[in-house]
Order: C-alpha cells, then structure tokens, then sequence
C-alpha cells in the first residue's frame, strides 16, 4: 500500500466531510487508507463518516485522547508506505497525493514533507515553511522583531521568510497541519510524543526524523486551504498557554540543561507578556465606547454648569455645591449609559437610533427620580434636559466621526452590507441558494456566474469565471460561494489566490452535503451558515431574556405567597427564583431530549442557559418524539420572542417549581 491518511478529529463534522471528500478525489489511482481517529466528539461526526464514506477505517475514543496519542493509534496500524497527518479543517487539491508521492519516490533522503498552505481567503500561511525554534529564534519571535524583518536571514528564522515560498526548500519543521512521511522513518525516529497534548509536536517529529539522517521538505508545487484555527480559536489565551507550554517541553527534552532554561524563561515571558496583553486588549475594545461618552458627556455638564451659573444665576461660580459635579453629575451619566446598554446602543454595528431611545429613555427616568428626591438635591431640570440634548449631540456625534475613520469594529448600520455570487452551473448552483434561503436572509444574491472560462453570459448567468474581478467591481461583492462540485479544488485555490486583493470572503459549498464552510481570516474560525432571523444569540434578544427572567423572578418573589399555592412543589420554586437571579438558570431554554438530536443531524444550537421550563410545558401533549423536540429546539433559537417566553411561563406556572439538577 502506497499511502495512509490519518486524520484527527474533534467536533469539526462539516469540515471533516469537505476534507474526506477532497482526499477521495486526490487518492484516485492511488493505493490508499483513510482512519479517521474520533476523540469522543459529540457533532454527529461519526455517524456522517459511517453513512457518506463507508471505506474509512473509523477508530472512535471514549475520551479526548489529543492530538499524538491519536495518530499514533492510527500509526500503529497504517500498511502504507508513506503516512500522511491531515487536519480535518483542510482541502487538498486534486493532484496534491500524486505529486507529493512523486517527490517522496525521487528524493530518498526526505524523511518529511509539507505543502504550501494558504487561509479560507487564499493568502499564504506563513508556517508552511518554519525553522526550529533555539532560544535565538524564540526571541526574535517574541521580541517582535521576526514580524517586523520578515525576510531577514537572521530576525525571520521561525518562519523563514528569506525562502521563496514558490520553491522547493529543505526545512527544518513541518506543519501538522499536512504532514507526510516516511513509515520506515518513524519506525527508525519513532512515533509522535504522547507527552505532548496538542501543538509542538510537530516540531519534536520534525527534529527526530533530521537526527535520524533525513531531511525534510517545503513542497510548493501542490497547494491545501487549510482553514487555520477550527479547532481551536487562536487568538484565545488558552491557546497562548497551551502553544508556548509545548514549547518547554520541547526545550527541555532537547537543548541543553542551560538552552532549556534560557528558553523556558523566554516562553514563560512572552507567555504571560501575550496573555496580559490579550486581556487589556479586550477590556480596552469593549470599554472604549462607553468611556468616550462618559468623557464627552461629563465635560459637557461641566460647561454647562459654568455657563449656567454665569448666565442664569448671576455667580461667578460656586452656586452649585461641590459634590453636583463629583456625584449628581456621574449619576445622570450613569443612568443614560445604562439605559443606551439596555437599548443596545453599544452593540455592534453601531445604531444611532438605538443611542437617542437610550438617552431620551434615561432622561424620563432621571426626571422621574429627581421629582421624588427631597428639595435640598433638586438642582436644575434645565440642566438635566440641556445636558441630555449634549448627551445626544456628543454620542451621536462621536459615533458618526468614528464612522467616517472607516474601522470596522464602528461601522453604523442596522444590517451587513452582504452581497454575494454563486460560481458554479445552474442546477447545483439553484441548491446552494435554496440551501441559504432556508438559514440566512439572501436579499444581497446577485446571481450566478458559470465556472468555465469560456462560457459565454447566458442561460441565466451574469457571467463566467474568467470575469470575476470585473463582477466583484461592478457589482461591489463582498462574498463569492463557490460549488465544489463544478470546480475541483485546486481551481477553487487559483481564483481565492487570484482575487485575494480584491477584500472579498470566500465560501465552499461541497457536493451533496447540506452546509457551506468558509474562513474570512487567519484568526477566525471556519464559519458555517446557520444564521437566523432573529437567532436568540443576538445580543439584544439576550438582553431581553435576561432582563425578562429578573423581572419575573422578581415578581414571584414578591407574590410568593400565592406562588406557593400555585406552584406544584413550592420549596424547588423559590431556590429556581434565586438560580435564576444569580444566572445559573433562565425561566424558559430548550427541551433537554432533542439537544443531541439536532447537533446529530447538523445544527448547532446556539449556548444559552439552561431554562426551568421549555416549550414542551406549555403543550398539552407531552409524548412528543425526539425528532419533534428538536424542531421545537431549532425553531426557538432561531426565532425569539420575549413574549413567547412569557406565554410559556403563564402556561407552565404550575411546573415553575421543577427541580433541576
């Protein structure tokens, strides 16, 4: 047997199925093997590998074991010549086994060999190509100075950008991510160390099969996407800890007792360097906006109160007390950014409408407080109402301004500007839509382009693949879907690669399979369409739910007295009361029998907490099939209603004392 692929998976079913798909293409004439080795995933993965490739050997874990201990069960029992790790967020071009095989046959010393890889936009992944990280090169990376001289032959050793990454080079370290080798060398280098959970060993592999007497290879005469990050989120401080940890351990099996030292303190350095940074990062991302409209509207007050006490009470100053500016003044503010948070004025994109309900929302109710406080702290309603129109000009003003800087995270708008094109031929094409249709608004579909060059534009085409650029120009896209099953893979790579520039995202819709996966960055995951109309994970309707569940725990802790008679089980209501005000529980969430149902059969329910109550309580039939349940459960996230909430809950009031562990 020439070749066995190995791949590991873990709760990645939709891009497992496109990667088998294009390694069934690629192994066309070739002797091969496929295992899928399962780390306990709960997605359904398994039983669509059974059902769509029954030629995968499947071995299915009871736990997650990582990414070594995996392979090497696969490993131990591959017949073929060369062994193959794959991700399973990845896409192989068609000819991407025949060649690579080839190279592997005509090169003796290649012990290991990689590929270019490029992301779900078709740029390239720089760690296609990467050098073994020695205390120098650890510091260069960390220090910043790698990103900064790239090519440098001295500063850019981790990724060595000084290589042409069109040429075949000798390298140092491979990718796990597309990872081909010699079964006769890891019988002699041996297999992956287990000690290494997820990420570094690679680079152990790599540097065992160089100190066995082989070379290994960047290989960039075949290309793979490989939709960097699905698994896990990159960008997420676990990461940093788990990625540098490896790196240790790496360190302290290798160097020497000194090196290992020296790096180990380099690694725990930038570990909690980049941690620390990651979390002021985000704090400063979502504090920001707040903070500017608390800085405009108090300097506004300010002035007013000045000019106020000039103008209108004929003082110089000192007419208000002190404590008007430290603590009155902070409270009005308080009070109208509240009350923008509860309209969502703080949600992304931006909506001014949302900000002026806030404040003129927030002003009623500090007028409404101000009448019911004794005279000695009523200062002014002029200023209330003057420093509310400044409250609206400020915040409305500063968000417009931010607008204009064109940075994404401020952009104004109630909806994305989302247009898009289908590549591929009528039929399949027509499905795709179809498919869309039922999980996302598709008003932005501009139409149809045919996948060959030379088609002419008819048949209910806008045009054909040669005019893509002059497409997205004309019609401004934004997004192109392209249909697997009219475009081999590698086709697919040349237009991502080709059209790169032009800041459009891509999306693979592969054959016959009922989802449609893309990246539109190397630090996002892959994204699956399952948007809804009004998904309950949108951050108003969170808000709504959550202020619906304070607002009735409330109200049946003030009228507990008559809840205790109508509640079946009085003593578990009044605990579920105070669950919920702590956030543990929600009044109302999805049926529990249906969960697994709908993650088996594809759709991801969004996470929300775990409700008291479903909508199976407010049924009067209650022998509902699994099936019927998961229904419900899809229908619910994707389509919220505070008042069906509380419809549920006036049926159900007699279950609110159920007892949930």
């Amino acid at each position: 047997m020439k070749l066995s692929v190995v791949i590991v998976n873990y709760n990645v079913k939709f891009f497992l199925e496109q990667c088998l798909l294009s390694v069934r293409e690629a192994a066309k004439g070739i002797d091969y093997e496929v295992f899928v080795v399962d780390n306990n995933s709960v997605d359904g993965s398994l039983k669509m590998v059974r059902e769509k490739f029954p030629e995968v050997q499947i071995i299915a874990n009871d736990q997650n074991f990582g990414f070594s201990k995996a392979n090497n069960q696969a490993i131990r029992i591959a017949k073929g010549e060369y062994i193959l790790l794959l991700n399973p967020d990845t896409v192989v071009e068609q000819e991407t086994f025949a060649k690579t095989i080839a190279f592997m046959d005509s090169h003796p010393d290649a012990g290991g060999l990689g590929v270019k890889m490029v992301d779900g936009k078709g740029r390239f992944l720089p760690e296609s190509k990467r050098g073994l990280p020695t205390p120098g090169v650890a510091f260069w990376k960390i220090s910043g100075l790698s990103g900064i001289f790239p090519k440098s032959r001295l500063f850019g050793r981790y990724h060595l950008g000084f290589l042409d990454k069109d040429q075949t080079n000798e390298v140092q370290v491979l990718s796990g991510a597309f990872m081909m080798m010699r079964k006769s060398v890891l019988d002699k280098a041996g297999y992956l160390d287990e000690s290494f959970f997820m990420y570094g060993e690679d680079i152990d592999l790599s540097y065992r099969i160089i100190l066995a007497g082989f070379k290994n290879y960047y290989f960039p005469e075949t290309r793979i996407i490989h939709y960097k990050g699905e698994s896990t989120k990159k960008s997420s401080i676990n990461y940093v800890f788990v990625f540098y940890r490896a790196m240790i351990i790496f360190a302290r099996k290798h160097f020497s007792q000194s090196n290992a030292a020296m790096f180990s303190f380099l690694i725990n350095l930038a570990i909690w360097f980049r941690a620390s940074v990651a979390i002021v990062m985000r704090m400063v991302k979502k504090a920001f906006l707040p903070l500017l409209d608390a800085a405009l509207i108090f300097i506004g007050m300010f002035v007013l109160k000045e000019y106020w006490e000039i103008l209108v009470k004929s003082s110089e100053s000192g007419y208000y007390p002190e404590y008007y500016i430290t603590l009155i003044v902070p409270s009005y503010i308080f009070v109208w950014m509240i009350s923008i948070y509860f309209f969502g004025g703080y949600d992304k994109p931006l909506n001014q409408l949302k900000v002026l309900k806030g404040i003129v929302t927030g002003t009623l109710l500090v007028l409404v407080i101000y009448a019911l406080l004794p005279e000695t702290y009523r200062f002014s309603r002029a200023l209330i109402l003057l420093g509310a129109l400044w409250a609206i000009i400020s915040t409305i003003g500063a968000r417009g301004l931010l607008h204009l800087s064109r940075i994404k995270s401020f952009r104004i708008g109630s909806t994305v500007d989302r247009r898009f094109i289908i590549v591929g031929e009528k039929e399949e094409a027509e499905r795709v839509l179809a498919l869309m249709r039922e999980t996302i608004p598709v008003q932005g579909h501009i139409g149809i382009v045919h996948p060959d060059a030379s088609s002419p534009r008819n048949g209910g085409y806008i045009g054909n693949a040669n005019q893509l650029a002059e497409i997205i120009m004309i019609y401004s896209i934004s997004e192109i879907v392209f249909c697997a099953k009219n475009l081999n893979p590698q086709r697919i790579i040349d237009m991502m690669s080709s059209l790169g520039s032009k800041q459009v995202d891509f999306k693979i819709a592969p054959q016959e399979s009922l989802f449609i996966i893309g990246s539109n960055s190397v630090h996002t995951t892959g994204e699956l369409y399952g948007v809804s109309v009004n998904a309950i994970t949108r951050p108003e309707n969170l808000r709504s739910k959550r202020i619906l569940d304070i607002i009735v725990s409330i109200i049946f802790l003030v009228f507990f007295p008559v809840m205790m008679f109508l509640a079946r089980n009085p003593v578990f209501l009044f605990v579920n009361i105070f669950r919920v005000f702590a956030g543990n529980l929600s009044w109302v969430g999805y049926c529990q029998v249906g969960i697994e149902e709908a993650e088996a059969a594809g759709y991801r329910l969004p996470q929300i907490r775990r409700g008291v109550l479903s909508q199976i309580d407010a049924l009067s039939i209650s022998d509902l099939s699994a099936d019927t349940r998961m229904r419900l459960n899809i229908l619910y996230a994707r389509d919220y209603k505070p008042e069906k909430d509380l419809e549920i809950i006036f049926r159900a009031i007699r279950k609110t004392g159920r007892n949930i562990r």
